[in-house]
């Protein structure tokens, strides 16, 4: 198996932010007296290199490996992550902390080859992979040597005995929205969703939250998100063809009578396409990006009109850009983090690189100063797994989150509503755990 090598990365070595560095992530209570590193440096300073060489010994400092694809198609994405890291070993980590990053080259074989190379240089936690496939590779390793992994996938299927997954699984925001949908009084779901896992996962979701709420999923249709043209998803879950008959049916009978009352009731039709409404009060539309755009749109077209049937998204919506420009989605309702943190993240990010973020970048930075701040535990580094599942959680990034015993982190999501000149809170993440719970 080819060996990768580990570039070693130490809180010292990174340079200053240009602002004042804000600190993002909230210690468990056990730990909330650990002093996370700040600075007031004002000049801009390039990214640290890293040096693809093994490390020296170090003693008994706490180490995390980091693995991600930093050569090969993903080179791009995981060196925005590596970014982000360096970013919170800076703000968060002291001196005796270690991150250890390892180039996965994008596939589950590196990533093997990598976490191998982690363990045997002492890593005591791993951070990543990225992808199901590569998490799937690491794992057996990573339990022979009694090592946990925080990874940034969101598939449920890789998470538990050990790993630990980071992204954004589709329930917990389905239940956010659904259920705030039921307090704004809509009972009546549909769900227009890509046919794969990701869509499949948002139907389970969405009909498990709505039985638990007295709400019913009346109509889920499924479309694939490789095609170009979703018009028949679309006119199918609108019940569009016979909306149409009935009004086409309508229109001969009152001109078959020929009278004034007719003729004032004719002319009252004219403009409309369809006549009678929709049997759902919400239609829920995971979908983001190009996509999204195209499908609200469509549903405007097929006369499936906000405010009558509410459009409700979750996360994807807030990668999207020029929602709030698309006219279908004007007061359209979605779950996601809160964006306070993602703002400050992302100005000191541009600050250090000179460019915006990718949006998975939070992932690592997140991932990174959990490990730092574990590294503070009083005696010595504590990356166990009752650490770990602390059930206070972090505040990162991206919001409130804990990684629950089954490997599945928990977050609190926000409800934001599309406004013409950006996003409107509805309702505000939750702080508390505790609070949430009561």
């Amino acid at each position: 198996m080819a060996s990768a090598k580990p570039a070693e990365v130490t809180s010292e070595k990174l340079e200053s932010p240009q602002a004042k560095t804000e600190v993002a992530a909230l210690p468990p209570a056990a730990t909330r007296d650990a002093k996370p590193q700040t600075s007031t440096t004002e000049a801009t300073a390039p990214a640290a290199t890293v040096s693809l060489t093994p490390p020296s010994a170090r003693g008994d400092g706490a180490r995390a490996a980091l693995l991600l694809p930093l050569s090969g198609p993903r080179a791009g994405l995981g060196r925005a992550m590596l970014n982000a890291a360096q970013m919170a070993l800076f703000e968060i980590a002291d001196s005796g902390f270690t991150l250890l990053p390892f180039d996965t080259k994008g596939t589950a074989e590196g990533a093997a080859a990598a976490a191998e190379q982690a363990l045997a240089n002492g890593a005591q936690l791993i951070l990543g992979p990225l992808l199901a496939a590569s998490v799937r590779a690491t794992a057996p390793i990573a339990r022979a040597g009694n090592v946990s992994i925080v990874a940034f996938s969101n598939s449920r299927e890789v998470a538990g005995d050990g790993v630990y997954i980071l992204g954004f699984v589709p329930r917990q925001q389905v239940e956010t929205i659904t259920t705030y949908a039921v307090d704004q009084g809509l009972y009546r779901f549909a769900a227009l969703v890509p046919d794969n896992a990701y869509g499949r996962a948002s139907v389970e979701a969405l009909q498990q939250t709505a039985a638990a709420n007295a709400a019913t999923v009346v109509k889920i249709q499924y479309y694939d998100p490789t095609a170009t043209d979703f018009s028949a998803a679309v006119k199918a879950i609108a019940n569009y063809d016979a909306r149409r008959r009935a009004l086409l049916d309508q229109r001969a009978e009152l001109e078959a009578r020929g009278d004034e009352i007719s003729r004032q009731a004719l002319k009252r039709l004219e403009k409309l396409d369809t006549i009678g409404d929709v049997n759902f009060d919400a239609v829920l539309l995971p979908a983001g990006g190009q996509n999204l755009r195209t499908l609200a749109s469509l549903l405007s077209y097929y006369d499936v009109d906000q405010p009558a049937v509410r459009l409700l998204g979750l996360r994807s919506w807030d990668d999207s850009q020029g929602i709030s420009a698309e006219p279908a989605l004007a007061r359209a309702w979605f779950a996601a983090p809160p964006r306070a943190e993602q703002q400050k993240f992302a100005a000191r990010y541009k600050a250090n690189f000179g460019h915006q973020p990718i949006r998975l970048a939070s992932l690592a930075y997140d991932a990174t100063a959990l490990a730092a701040i574990l590294a503070q535990s009083s005696n010595a580094a504590d990356f166990s797994p009752n650490a770990l599942t602390n059930s206070l959680g972090f505040l990162g990034i991206d919001g409130l989150f804990r990684l629950r015993p089954d490997g599945v982190a928990e977050r609190k999501f926000a409800v934001l509503e599309v406004r013409r000149k950006g996003f409107q809170v509805r309702r505000s993440a939750t702080k508390s755990f505790q609070r949430a719970n009561k």
